[in-house]
């Protein structure tokens, strides 16, 4: 394969699929993190929001669940997008609409939480807004994938991807900890401040992200959805995401309705919980950067770790115990994305990366598409359920993933 590369191309070109190019991680880390801190902090905020403002659970759930239909809907389609047009134009394209469908979202909210708006009012513009979340949202963690399976060789995607992912848990503990912090004054002011944090993304990716070159001597991907290559790494992102979006969307309600909280400490408690998600992620995935694990044992450990977090929740009854269950919740979650995403790359072509990615993505937005839904509809139940049932997945994905081989076959 050779790679055409115009004598005026700018010093900082990167090449796609080129291995011996050093890929600069500070522009895609600072971004992935800044638009993850923006998310958590709407999601740690939905509870109390919600019954502030006196939307049903299940409409808490479908304003959760329309960003993953958005996120499922079109990840392969930025992901092909990113193949064909450059990994850069379709960073900045995703990012920026992001940041305008989040201002639209935090909009809606504030006048509501003012005016007191018309719960089925709040409810459409919060789906509308919501939606336009997760589809441009989709862009970025597919995009980031596929650029970095661009430059880091097979048997060390899952250690790079690990980085991405601790960046990823910095935003999941800073925005629900400045969520936390500022719900005390008031549920918009956390709303105004997060509002600034997809502009920063923004400005960083224009600024530091090197262009890309698209390769033109190759096929254009066609990655079937259905591909045999990708369907254990797809299974295994969506019933991770599926049981990441139950523990979302059922927090702020369990920290009301069993812990016996008023709507703002609820928020807090549900912040400090989601933040001890970020911390887990965050050890984890530094852990997973020193090992030279193959992506299914990294899944198995992380599935049955995952598994006893979720599953204790259903006995807790303080909110310390909470933050502890939610910490070895993610700590597991730590070694199962990364691996599922370095597996998906790893079964695929140079050229089919981005339509990899694209699937991967398409399965975890399926997750968030169902893991709301499924969890606001069984906690209406008893609070416990929603986190057995994901406890029992959990433990499937680990026994799944004992199919696989221990060793990283995986070279360079």
């Amino acid at each position: 394969m050779t790679q055409d590369t115009p004598q005026s191309a700018p010093a900082d070109t990167l090449l796609q699929t080129d291995h011996s190019v050093p890929l600069n991680l500070k522009p895609l880390i600072i971004a992935y993190m800044s638009c993850t801190m923006a998310m958590m902090a709407f999601v740690s905020l939905i509870g109390p929001i919600s019954r502030s403002l006196h939307l049903a659970p299940w409409q808490a759930g479908a304003v959760v669940t329309v960003g993953g239909v958005l996120w499922m809907l079109l990840s392969r389609p930025w992901g092909a997008l990113s193949d064909k047009r450059g990994r850069r134009p379709v960073l900045l394209i995703g990012v920026g609409g992001f940041m305008l469908a989040y201002w639209a979202m935090c909009a809606v909210l504030i006048l509501s939480l003012h005016l007191q708006a018309a719960p089925w009012i709040v409810f459409i513009g919060l789906l509308i807004t919501r939606g336009a979340i997760g589809g441009f949202f989709a862009a970025i963690p597919t995009t980031s994938q596929a650029l970095i399976a661009d430059h880091i060789a097979p048997a060390r995607r899952a250690n790079v991807m690990a980085s991405l992912g601790a960046a990823n848990g910095i935003g999941l503990v800073a925005g629900p900890a400045m969520a936390a912090m500022l719900a005390k004054y008031g549920l918009d002011l956390p709303l105004y401040l997060t509002a600034l944090l997809p502009l920063l993304a923004l400005v960083i990716l224009w600024r530091r992200l090197p262009r890309t070159t698209v390769v033109n001597d190759i096929k254009p991907a066609s990655l079937r959805l259905g591909d045999a290559r990708l369907r254990q790494a797809m299974l295994v992102a969506f019933a991770a995401m599926f049981s990441v979006a139950v523990g979302q969307i059922a927090v702020g309600f369990f920290a009301i309705d069993r812990l016996g909280l008023e709507p703002e400490s609820a928020a807090q408690a549900a912040g400090f919980a989601l933040t001890l998600v970020g911390v887990g992620l965050i050890t984890s995935q530094l852990i997973v950067r020193k090992l030279s694990w193959a992506p299914h044992r990294l899944i198995r450990v992380g599935g049955l770790i995952s598994a006893a977090g979720f599953a204790a929740v259903a006995l807790v009854n303080s909110q310390s115990m909470l933050m502890l269950c939610y910490f070895f919740a993610a700590a597991g979650m730590g070694w199962i994305f990364p691996a599922f995403s370095a597996l998906a790359a790893n079964a695929v072509e140079p050229h089919e990366q981005g339509a990899a990615a694209g699937s991967i993505g398409a399965a975890q937005g399926l997750g968030i598409v169902l893991g709301p839904l499924a969890g606001s509809l069984l906690y209406e139940v008893s609070p416990g359920v929603p986190y057995v049932l994901v406890g029992i997945l959990l433990v499937l994905v680990a026994l799944f993933a004992a199919t696989g081989p221990t060793k990283n076959k995986a070279t360079a």
